[in-house]
């Protein structure tokens, strides 16, 4: 039987926009249509508050208020609102439509589910949950009806705070009771609703749908409150054999009924997940377990497993200690003592049988004794210590019998700063009585600021650098009006920005205010060094001196060139003259004057022809410096033609 065709809204348009075609789903507070928007022509879903419920204005107003705040987070993973409003007795939302089905008809339909694909479907979720808490959502009512999978494989998440857990708590129809199944213990106990009941909320969900059924059942949701508040949510193994020990773990971590033995947000629980998801080879997470139903053991593949990972998902970080499945707890001891045989009034038996009997029971006695000291008497059970402070950690190890060896300290995304993240040997391990734990304390997130040294001296900066786990990269210099000489004018990247350790920054160090460097290429040597000191310039002398057209003992050449700028406390090399070099001259006299010249030059000389004033020669008929003579390098000869 179609239950809309009942519905008085279907058929009409709410706000003269929102025209409402069919029902959809209905729970105790709103009831879900499809509509379509006659303005922007789309189908959207609207879900509409019972009349009875907008009559309490209490309600109404924590109804919108709640709507516009979800209204603000953007997220793939989350069932966007693009509307609110109010037609008479109808107070509504406007909300995102999901052509698909919800995870409670997966598991009505499927039963239990393979490990790839409850991952799959846990990852997004637990990617809007992390934005959500990130904004300061908390969605307080995580189930497999809230979550939407749509036909094209995409996982979102319905219904951002807009249940009360008293809600939950106090009704008493069999939806109720699919509700109270996902409660934390604190929301039950004392009403609290953290990030952290959410936390735990998946960790039901998740241990459903690798088993396909809930962790604590009962006749009354009475029955199931008072499992979560007394009960631990038992290893998915333990009703699926053979489930991998890190599935186990991961639902440990979620489902602690100490909410400070979970993960702080989804985003933490979502880092594990991914550990989780890497730890496994493909057998494991494409086992299918006993509980699926035929239609998915006899599948080729399972249409839930390529649902597309979450955009927002972290990086795999090294949480392998974390992921390690827990031995299982030693079964409770009864202290009860049997009580005593009544007193035999047969025979006595000889003493000698009775010592026989006595020296038995106590050889016995002390063989068990041996062994149980040999197996486990001269062992203790490190105790569970993630997410614990340093001190917290020290003090239970000590009330343990144990110490600490040492402590290492890494990056963690999904550990608080100062908390532990390992021990080694691991939480639940055995260790000799006196012996020493290795702690691995987390640093917080991978990511470091770049301090501001603009102004510190070159060494001060490269220290502040290394401090904040930076490593100082290429150092160059630039002359600055400014900062003063050798200290930092900029860095690469800038001051503030976020950067992974160890990044390498460059550093710009100042010359201080650039010096023209003065022209002393010629003069005496002394007068040169004291020209060039005078600017607050080092002078250093080459240790050979060079032939030059300069006189011996001038200055030859100057390292940094004249009018070039340099920085005080910059140093220029000088090249000492030692004169011109003596160079042969060729004989040219009979020479055409042109190749004179070219025959001069090539030995480097400078040439001057000079002519008469009435000559029809151009051969040379003498020269300045006669052939064979020997004449300083680069100085001149003059050569002369005939004349009549």
């Amino acid at each position: 039987m179609d239950t809309t065709l009942d519905d008085p809204l279907v058929g009409q348009t709410l706000d003269g926009r929102y025209r409402v075609d069919a029902r959809i789903a209905a729970g105790g507070m709103a009831t879900v249509y499809r509509a379509v928007d006659t303005r922007l022509d789309r189908v959207l879903a609207l879900k509409v508050m019972h009349p009875a419920l907008a009559a309490d204005a209490g309600f109404v107003d924590r109804f919108i208020r709640e709507a516009k705040s979800v209204a603000r987070l953007a997220h793939p993973n989350v069932v966007a609102v693009f509307d609110q409003g109010t037609d008479g007795p109808y107070t509504y939302l406007a909300m995102e439509y999901v052509s698909g089905c919800t995870l409670r008809d997966v598991l009505r339909e499927r039963g239990a589910l393979q490990p790839r694909a409850a991952l799959d479907i846990l990852e997004p979720v637990l990617a809007a949950l992390g934005a959500a808490h990130r904004a300061g959502f908390v969605h307080r009512d995580m189930k497999p009806e809230n979550v939407l999978i749509g036909d094209d494989g995409r996982v979102k998440v319905a219904d951002f705070g807009l249940v009360r857990s008293v809600d939950t708590v106090t009704s008493t129809t069999g939806a109720v009771l699919g509700t109270v199944s996902y409660l934390a213990p604190e929301q039950i106990e004392n009403g609290v609703t953290d990030t952290r009941v959410d936390v735990y909320a998946c960790g039901v969900v998740l241990y459903e749908m690798l088993t396909g059924c809930k962790p604590h059942t009962g006749g009354t949701p009475a029955q199931v409150l008072y499992q979560h508040l007394h009960e631990d949510v038992p290893p998915p193994s333990a009703a699926v054999p053979g489930l991998p020990g890190v599935l186990d773990q991961l639902v440990t971590y979620a489902t602690a009924r100490d909410p400070e033995l979970r993960p702080t947000d989804a985003a933490g629980l979502l880092g594990l997940t991914l550990d989780a998801r890497a730890l496994l080879g493909e057998a494991e997470l494409d086992a299918v377990p006993p509980q699926a139903r035929a239609e998915q053991r006899n599948a080729a593949e399972d249409r839930t497993s390529v649902i597309p990972r979450p955009l927002a998902a972290q990086p795999p970080v090294d949480r392998t200690s974390r992921l390690e499945r827990p031995e299982a707890a030693a079964p409770a001891q009864s202290h009860a003592q049997a009580p005593l045989p009544p007193r035999s009034r047969g025979p006595r038996r000889p003493r000698r049988a009775t010592l026989l009997v006595v020296v038995g029971v106590l050889l016995a006695l002390g063989i068990g004794t041996g062994v149980w000291y040999i197996n486990s008497g001269q062992f203790t059970k490190v105790p569970n210590l993630l997410g614990k402070t340093e001190a917290q950690a020290r003090s239970e190890l000590s009330a343990a019998g144990l110490g600490v060896k040492r402590i290492d300290r890494k990056f963690s995304d999904a550990f608080d700063r100062g908390t532990v993240m390992n021990s080694d040997p691991e939480s639940g391990k055995r260790i000799r009585g006196n012996g020493a734990v290795v702690l691995t304390v987390s640093r917080g997130p991978e990511v470091v600021f770049v301090p501001d040294v603009k102004g510190k001296p070159l060494d001060d900066a490269k220290a502040e650098l290394v401090k904040s786990g930076l490593a100082p990269g290429l150092v160059t210099q630039a002359f600055s009006q400014d900062v003063a000489q050798g200290s930092v004018i900029s860095t690469d990247p800038a001051g503030g920005q976020k950067r992974s350790p160890d990044t390498a920054v460059a550093i710009v160090v100042s010359k201080g205010r650039p010096l023209q460097v003065t022209n002393v290429v010629g003069r005496p040597l002394d007068q040169a060094r004291a020209a060039l000191q005078d600017l607050g310039l080092k002078v250093e002398t080459a240790p050979e001196q060079v032939n030059s057209p300069f006189p011996a003992g001038t200055v030859a050449n100057q390292s940094v060139g004249a009018g070039s700028q340099a920085a005080t406390g910059d140093t220029v090399t000088l090249t000492v003259s030692k004169g011109p070099r003596l160079v042969p001259v060729p004989p040219v006299v009979g020479q055409e004057a042109d190749v004179a010249r070219k025959t001069l030059e090539a030995a480097g000389f400078k040439v001057k022809v000079e002519r008469p004033l009435i000559s029809f020669s151009n051969t040379v008929d003498a020269q300045s410096v006669p052939g064979g003579q020997s004449a300083p390098e680069g100085s001149t000869i003059v050569v002369r033609t005939k004349g009549l």
